[in-house]
Protein backbone atom coordinates (compact mmCIF):
# COMPACT_ATOMS: atom_id res chain seq x y z
CA UNK A 1 0.00 0.00 0.00
CA UNK A 2 1.15 3.52 -0.87
CA UNK A 3 1.26 5.47 2.48
CA UNK A 4 0.67 8.73 0.80
CA UNK A 5 -2.42 7.66 -1.06
CA UNK A 6 -4.01 6.31 1.84
CA UNK A 7 -5.44 7.43 4.33
CA UNK A 8 -7.96 6.01 7.30
CA UNK A 9 -10.01 6.15 9.56
CA UNK A 10 -10.99 4.19 12.61
CA UNK A 11 -13.71 3.80 14.62
CA UNK A 12 -15.11 0.83 17.20
CA UNK A 13 -17.98 -1.75 17.21
CA UNK A 14 -18.86 -1.48 20.27
CA UNK A 15 -22.27 -3.43 20.77
CA UNK A 16 -23.70 -2.87 24.54
CA UNK A 17 -27.39 -4.18 23.34
CA UNK A 18 -26.65 -5.99 20.22
CA UNK A 19 -24.11 -8.50 21.83
CA UNK A 20 -26.50 -8.66 24.87
CA UNK A 21 -27.40 -12.22 24.23
CA UNK A 22 -23.54 -13.15 24.03
CA UNK A 23 -22.28 -10.98 26.66
CA UNK A 24 -24.72 -12.07 29.63
CA UNK A 25 -22.59 -12.03 32.30
CA UNK A 26 -20.30 -10.03 31.01
CA UNK A 27 -19.05 -6.13 31.87
CA UNK A 28 -19.71 -3.84 29.60
CA UNK A 29 -17.37 -1.36 28.11
CA UNK A 30 -17.16 2.46 28.95
CA UNK A 31 -16.95 5.44 26.51
CA UNK A 32 -13.81 5.66 27.79
CA UNK A 33 -12.81 2.21 27.23
CA UNK A 34 -13.72 2.41 23.59
CA UNK A 35 -11.77 5.48 22.93
CA UNK A 36 -9.03 4.26 24.97
CA UNK A 37 -9.31 0.80 22.67
CA UNK A 38 -9.10 2.60 19.19
CA UNK A 39 -7.01 5.21 19.73
CA UNK A 40 -4.78 1.82 20.47
CA UNK A 41 -5.82 0.18 17.66
CA UNK A 42 -5.55 3.14 15.11
CA UNK A 43 -2.07 2.96 16.45
CA UNK A 44 -0.91 -0.38 15.53
CA UNK A 45 -3.17 -0.20 12.10
CA UNK A 46 -1.13 3.18 11.70
CA UNK A 47 2.11 1.37 11.52
CA UNK A 48 1.30 -2.21 10.75
CA UNK A 49 -1.70 -1.82 7.58
CA UNK A 50 -2.60 -5.46 9.15
CA UNK A 51 -6.24 -5.99 8.78
CA UNK A 52 -5.92 -9.67 10.19
CA UNK A 53 -6.57 -8.59 13.40
CA UNK A 54 -9.95 -7.11 13.17
CA UNK A 55 -10.83 -10.56 11.02
CA UNK A 56 -10.56 -12.59 14.24
CA UNK A 57 -12.42 -13.63 17.51
CA UNK A 58 -11.16 -13.89 19.59
CA UNK A 59 -8.88 -11.02 19.34
CA UNK A 60 -7.71 -8.34 21.12
CA UNK A 61 -9.75 -6.60 19.16
CA UNK A 62 -13.06 -7.85 20.64
CA UNK A 63 -13.30 -7.64 24.04
CA UNK A 64 -16.01 -7.40 26.72
CA UNK A 65 -19.34 -6.41 24.99
CA UNK A 66 -17.52 -4.82 21.97
CA UNK A 67 -15.96 -5.24 18.72
CA UNK A 68 -13.24 -2.72 16.61
CA UNK A 69 -13.97 -3.48 13.03
CA UNK A 70 -12.25 -1.37 10.08
CA UNK A 71 -13.93 0.11 7.17
CA UNK A 72 -11.93 1.24 3.93
CA UNK A 73 -12.35 5.07 3.31
CA UNK A 74 -10.49 4.77 -0.24
CA UNK A 75 -13.09 2.22 -1.84
CA UNK A 76 -15.72 2.90 0.90
CA UNK A 77 -16.10 -0.34 1.64
CA UNK A 78 -16.47 -2.36 5.20
CA UNK A 79 -13.37 -3.47 4.98
CA UNK A 80 -12.41 -6.37 8.15
CA UNK A 81 -14.87 -7.61 10.90
CA UNK A 82 -14.75 -10.28 13.34
CA UNK A 83 -17.80 -11.14 13.60
CA UNK A 84 -19.73 -10.63 10.16
CA UNK A 85 -17.59 -12.32 7.57
CA UNK A 86 -20.34 -11.74 5.25
CA UNK A 87 -20.01 -8.02 5.17
CA UNK A 88 -16.34 -7.94 4.57
CA UNK A 89 -15.51 -5.81 1.31
CA UNK A 90 -19.25 -5.15 0.74
CA UNK A 91 -19.62 -1.25 0.00
CA UNK A 92 -20.33 0.35 2.91
CA UNK A 93 -24.25 2.04 1.36
CA UNK A 94 -24.98 -0.85 0.93
CA UNK A 95 -24.84 -1.91 4.76
CA UNK A 96 -28.60 -1.59 5.71
CA UNK A 97 -30.39 -1.76 9.02
CA UNK A 98 -33.31 -3.53 10.03
CA UNK A 99 -35.35 -0.70 8.64
CA UNK A 100 -33.61 -0.99 4.79
CA UNK A 101 -31.69 2.38 5.89
CA UNK A 102 -28.19 2.53 5.03
CA UNK A 103 -25.87 2.39 8.02
CA UNK A 104 -23.51 4.60 6.21
CA UNK A 105 -25.86 7.33 4.44
CA UNK A 106 -22.12 9.70 3.91
CA UNK A 107 -19.83 7.40 3.68
CA UNK A 108 -17.35 10.19 2.50
CA UNK A 109 -18.29 12.54 5.03
CA UNK A 110 -18.29 9.80 7.76
CA UNK A 111 -14.82 8.99 6.80
CA UNK A 112 -13.73 12.62 6.73
CA UNK A 113 -15.14 13.90 10.15
CA UNK A 114 -12.82 10.75 11.34
CA UNK A 115 -9.99 11.78 9.99
CA UNK A 116 -10.09 14.92 12.44
CA UNK A 117 -7.61 14.83 15.08
CA UNK A 118 -10.60 14.24 18.20
CA UNK A 119 -12.53 11.30 15.62
CA UNK A 120 -16.34 11.60 15.22
CA UNK A 121 -19.19 10.25 16.81
CA UNK A 122 -21.87 8.59 15.04
CA UNK A 123 -25.27 6.34 15.60
CA UNK A 124 -27.05 3.96 13.32
CA UNK A 125 -29.51 0.71 14.33
CA UNK A 126 -28.55 -2.87 13.80
CA UNK A 127 -30.05 -5.88 14.71
CA UNK A 128 -28.68 -8.82 17.44
CA UNK A 129 -28.24 -11.58 15.89
CA UNK A 130 -31.92 -13.45 15.36
CA UNK A 131 -33.24 -10.19 15.82
CA UNK A 132 -35.22 -8.22 12.91
CA UNK A 133 -36.37 -4.94 14.90
CA UNK A 134 -32.32 -3.66 15.40
CA UNK A 135 -31.50 -1.48 18.30
CA UNK A 136 -29.72 2.30 18.46
CA UNK A 137 -26.05 2.12 18.25
CA UNK A 138 -23.46 4.93 18.58
CA UNK A 139 -20.33 4.28 16.90
CA UNK A 140 -17.07 6.42 17.46
CA UNK A 141 -14.71 7.06 14.90
CA UNK A 142 -10.69 7.86 14.74
CA UNK A 143 -8.23 8.33 11.50
CA UNK A 144 -5.23 6.25 11.50
CA UNK A 145 -2.45 7.50 9.90
CA UNK A 146 -1.39 5.66 6.53
CA UNK A 147 -4.07 3.68 5.96
CA UNK A 148 -7.00 3.26 4.51
CA UNK A 149 -9.17 1.16 6.93
CA UNK A 150 -11.40 2.27 9.31
CA UNK A 151 -13.66 0.35 12.26
CA UNK A 152 -16.97 1.44 13.85
CA UNK A 153 -18.18 1.04 17.56
CA UNK A 154 -21.83 1.66 18.98
CA UNK A 155 -24.21 1.40 21.55
CA UNK A 156 -27.69 1.96 22.78
CA UNK A 157 -27.01 3.39 26.20
CA UNK A 158 -23.87 5.80 25.41
CA UNK A 159 -25.87 9.02 25.21
CA UNK A 160 -24.23 12.41 24.07
CA UNK A 161 -25.07 15.68 22.64
CA UNK A 162 -23.46 17.67 19.86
Amino acid sequence: MNNCKILGALAAALLIAAMSSVAVGQDKATPQEVVAQLMEAASTLSKTGDLTQFNQEPSLRVWKDTYIFALDCNTMTNAAHPLRPDIRDSEMSSIKDPKGNSIFPNPKGLCEAARKPAGTWAEYWWAKPGEKQGSRKVNYLLGAKGTADAARSGSCQIRYTS
